[in-house]
């Protein structure tokens, strides 16, 4: 008789086959807020911890998608590269937008699509050779367990300074490609948490040092449509790219943010198309390919047309919420190291709130209290393998407040937080 099933020492040893993963930082908030009572459709939470941006219709947007034809074709595998039609229409997109007149022009063969954000970029890192691979500190969360798991390469992190207002100048990063013998580097752009935004002249030189160093830069370009400064409604580094196939950048964008279609799970690479190639194939034991129908639907959406109306839209409903949270959290006491340039988060600094609110975790649960979700700083200290041992979190002081959700949540949870602070003092 098999008693194995019964025997709880075996179920020990198969579980220890598994190690756990720590949730990114929106998880782990939402997880927190979800033991108190929070679900998607409680209206008497305010989630400022969220990472998607409202995806209800604005003044002046194209209408919304909710509906989707599904074709016979459709209910077989898509190409694990992308449906050919959506990745044409990408690839004219980016030279409508950022190569008109220039001699190197990117064909649907540049492009790959996913499945979403991530899927993107864990293609393109399952098909980096063993190098010293780059990544900026702080930025996006679940960097971390990406840059863990594969372990061909070796993750190498770069200090940006509050203090400096996380500036990165081109010469900062050729020390940093030349000293630490960097072949790669990751980062968000505009940067997720911060809202620092690389563009104009520095953007050029990043491009530039990537090209005459041979460092492949891979910029993920998710919040590129929500750019707060400069001349330009919308920014990429391929506006740099001088020829599509050689030089060594590598982009990723979506629908999940620019085009606020976060449940259509459609992204994109952009790069060499020896690049390009080679993600397809991580694509094809990683995640097997996108969804079809959802493909489709996109390729109407990323028209260019379109694309400007909906980036022309939520820079005017964005920027009265960004202005809206700042300087309410600003009338609290929280600072700001670069009070944000791009995406919809604004990064706080609580060093100069009561002592009881100077820790981004009792901040964090203080919050919950009062129904308010955030994100503490220290998610985003990105540490693959939590190497970085014995020492607390440089951002444990920081939090991160999302305005992405409706003008009527972010007054409701600034309220709230003004009482919180209020009663603290």
């Amino acid at each position: 008789m098999d008693q194995s099933k019964d025997n709880p020492v075996n179920d020990v040893a198969e579980l220890a086959a598994f190690r756990p993963v720590p949730r990114t930082g929106v998880i782990y908030v939402t997880v927190e807020a979800q033991k108190r009572g929070f679900s998607l459709d409680a209206p008497e939470w305010c989630n400022l911890g969220q990472g998607q941006p409202d995806t209800g219709s604005l003044p002046g947007a194209p209408k919304r998608v909710t509906s989707i034809d599904v074709r016979k074709s459709d209910l077989d595998y898509a190409p694990v590269a992308g449906v050919w039609e959506l990745r044409e229409a990408v690839a004219s997109l980016y030279n409508g937008l950022f190569r008109r007149g220039m001699g190197s022009q990117y064909s649907a063969e540049n492009v790959a699509i996913a499945g979403g954000g991530r899927v993107a970029v864990m293609r393109a890192c399952a098909a980096i050779a063993p190098i010293h691979l780059g990544h900026f500190l702080p930025d996006y969360t679940a960097y971390e367990e990406l840059l863990d798991v594969f372990r061909r390469f070796l993750p190498i992190p770069i200090l940006l300074d509050p203090k400096q207002g996380y500036e990165f100048s081109s010469e900062d990063l050729e020390n940093e490609i030349l000293g630490r013998g960097l072949s790669a580097i990751l980062a968000s752009n505009p940067c997720n948490p911060t809202g620092k935004v690389v563009q104009g002249d520095t953007l050029a030189g990043w491009v530039e040092t990537a090209r005459s160093s041979s460092c492949a830069l891979l910029l993920d370009e998710f919040y590129s449509h929500y750019v707060w400064s400069g001349d330009q409604s919308i920014i990429s580094a391929a506006q740099y790219v001088e020829n599509v196939d050689e030089d060594p950048i590598v982009l990723f964008d979506g629908l999940t943010k620019n085009w606020r279609y976060p449940g259509f799970r459609v992204s994109w690479i952009v790069g060499p198309t020896r690049v390009i190639e080679s993600a397809a194939s991580a694509g094809s034991f990683l995640d097997g390919g996108g969804v079809a129908p959802m493909q489709r639907a996109a390729i109407d959406l990323v028209q260019e047309e379109p694309t400007l109306a909906e980036t022309g839209a939520l820079k005017t409903e964005f920027r009265k919420k960004r202005d809206f949270l700042v300087e309410g959290l600003k009338e609290i006491g929280v600072r700001f190291d670069v009070e944000p340039q791009g995406t919809f988060y604004a990064w706080g600094d609580l060093s100069e709130l009561p002592p009881s609110l100077r820790n981004s975790d009792d901040f964090f649960r203080a919050a919950l209290d009062r129904q308010v979700i955030c994100v503490p700083g220290h998610f985003f200290d990105v540490n693959p393998g939590k190497r970085r041992t014995g020492r607390p979190s440089r951002f444990v002081q920081h939090v991160r407040f999302s305005f992405g959700p409706p003008m009527a949540v972010l007054e409701e949870a600034l309220d709230r937080l003004q009482s919180m602070v209020s009663e603290a003092s």
